[in-house]
């Protein structure tokens, strides 16, 4: 994922994490807020829940790769934080695809549906 669309600060991602509306999946927790940039930042995030860093290495590759090619369907000048839950290390690839599109449709975040 590019450096412009990265939420790399902390205190942006803490910001997201406490006053951002969320809608939650299955297999992934979507927390969006308004920023008032010109692009949207996304951040994405595995506990230890998941499990051992391998596991959590591999939901954040499979996150960030289903995301990429919707970025530019997502409405500009939001933080987004996703967070995958422990079931997500049991999921297909296109499950993870379609419930992060279901997530994005939910919050209204797409533009144009992909």
């Amino acid at each position: 994922m590019k450096r412009r669309f990265r939420l790399t600060s902390s205190t942006d991602f803490e910001r997201v994490r406490r006053y951002g509306k969320s809608y939650a999946h299955p297999f992934i927790v979507l927390i969006a807020l308004p920023n008032e940039m010109d692009n949207s930042r996304f951040a994405i995030a595995a506990g230890r829940s998941i499990g051992k860093a391998v596991q959590r290495n591999k939901a954040k590759r499979i996150l960030r790769e289903v995301l990429r090619p919707l970025i530019p369907n997502i409405a500009a000048g939001w933080d987004v934080v996703f967070l995958a839950r422990k079931s997500i290390s049991n999921a297909g690839y296109s499950q993870i695809e379609a419930a992060l599109s279901s997530l994005l449709s939910q919050a209204n975040l797409l533009e144009k549906t992909p």
